[in-house]
């Protein structure tokens, strides 16, 4: 341990005899252990301030490159619909700020074909619903956190839904930030759910029923039906740990809406949310729908006579469905189905197109059902409820449909999931109501 003589001190300039060196140096070592690590110390933080002066320039350059990659994307927006047609006069854009977009363009200059295409609704329908909602989405400015207005946010939420276009587009276009946008789609899908789904979307009454059966015979062609049942896939991406939940047959992610239609394609009972793994027979035995038909709160009392026999009415599902008492599906193929059971099986699904027109319409007005959505899981169900409300809003204000939407369909790449159900789910005390339509359907054939 004795590493430090006299020699060494006397090499430092110091002249003592060995005894009195040998009592200096613990002295001496604490000393030189001390200089060293205050030298360690201060190159640590020399590299310290060094990578934190080089992780500031990386954030700097990317959020330079983020900025410039916005007014790229904006450029190419503003050409493209420069190509369909007039957006704006040419000459103004110059002269319109980022924070001023919304009330310099929208506002004043977009036209009916502008409002269509951009909310898929008409700007009464747009204001009326800023009515309804108003009481939810209004609240106090703050000092400390402006707060966009009703119309602003209902704005940002629908061009989110009938686009999908991507956040930060999004807020480019509304000079708003991230965070905001993303808490303006949740709070307006949330205030649709709570205030118009009562208004738009609910279950019909006794007479409702009434009503709906005689529509669906008159347009469809098949008695005694109050509506079509079906689901849809709707794509999502996903953590992956979850992946082996929401993977479907097709091998994409997806979350599905079970929906029931009227016979005019509008839609009165909806259950989302469950993972795309689920085959339609299992989210159907977990639905609201399935436990009110089991609590014999579903169809109206007394059952109304059909050929003279009392029977509810029924809904109209596919092959991927359990056959029920109030639930029907076409026969099995096969070569031994006879020409009333052909027959039948032609009559169910030609009524039973009436729910996939209403989710062609569906997915082609709100596309955030048609391609990949990227926001939370939890907000899925949500999200979806208030798309199928909002379509039956359309519906009912007689919004106009453009064909060209269903363009952005065709070229999908998503092909939705199919579950033929097992005979073995159905009920066979059920077949007589299956019989009874099948006579009916020939009866009427042979007058």
């Amino acid at each position: 341990m004795c590493f430090l003589g006299a020699t060494d001190l006397s090499s430092l300039g110091f002249r003592m005899p060995e005894e009195e060196a040998e009592a200096v140096q613990p002295w001496l070592l604490l000393f030189l252990c001390m200089l060293r690590k205050r030298r360690r110390c201060s190159i640590s933080a020399q590299s310290e301030a060094s990578r934190r002066t080089d992780e500031m320039q990386r954030r700097l350059r990317l959020r330079q490159y983020h900025m410039q990659r916005q007014k790229r994307l904006l450029m190419l927006l503003i050409a493209h619909r420069r190509r369909e047609g007039p957006f704006i006069r040419p000459c103004k854009w110059p002269s319109i700020r980022r924070s001023h977009w919304w009330e310099q363009v929208v506002m004043k200059e977009f036209g009916p074909q502008d409002w269509l295409e951009k909310f898929r609704m008409s700007k009464d329908t747009f204001f009326y619903i800023c009515s309804q909602l108003r009481p939810k989405l209004c609240r106090h400015p703050s000092h400390f956190q402006p707060t966009p207005s009703v119309e602003k946010k209902i704005a940002i939420a629908l061009w989110r839904l009938a686009t999908n276009t991507e956040y930060r587009i999004i807020c480019f276009l509304f000079g708003m930030s991230h965070a905001m946008v993303c808490k303006c789609v949740k709070v307006v899908c949330q205030a649709i759910v709570s205030h118009l789904k009562s208004l738009y979307l609910q279950q019909p009454n006794e007479q409702g029923f009434d009503n709906m059966a005689r529509i669906f015979n008159a347009r469809w062609g098949f008695p005694h039906c109050v509506g079509a049942l079906g689901s849809l896939h709707v794509a999502l991406t996903i953590p992956s740990q979850w992946s082996s939940d929401y993977r479907n047959s097709q091998c994409w992610y997806s979350v599905v809406l079970q929906a029931t239609v009227d016979g005019l394609g509008k839609f009165w009972d909806i259950c989302a949310g469950f993972p795309g793994s689920m085959e339609n027979s299992a989210i159907l035995q977990n639905s609201y729908l399935w436990m009110l038909v089991r609590e014999g709160n579903f169809l109206p009392e007394p059952p109304r006579p059909f050929l003279g026999v009392p029977l509810r009415y029924v809904l109209l599902g596919d092959a991927s469905y359990p056959l029920q008492h109030w639930l029907l599906k076409p026969y099995r193929e096969h070569r031994s189905l006879t020409q009333q059971q052909l027959k039948f099986n032609y009559r169910l699904e030609r009524a039973h197109s009436v729910i996939e027109n209403a989710f062609l319409r569906l997915r082609a007005r709100w596309q955030c059902l048609l391609k990949h959505n990227d926001c939370l899981v939890e907000l899925m169900p949500t999200m979806i409820l208030a798309c199928c409300i909002l379509h039956n809003v359309c519906e009912v204000h007689d919004e106009k449909f453009i064909d060209k939407w269903l363009e952005a369909i065709e070229t999908s790449e998503f092909s939705q999931p199919t579950h033929p159900v097992s005979e073995s789910m159905d009920d066979n005390a059920a077949e007589t109501v299956r019989v009874l339509m099948s006579e009916y359907f020939k009866s009427n054939d042979e007058c």
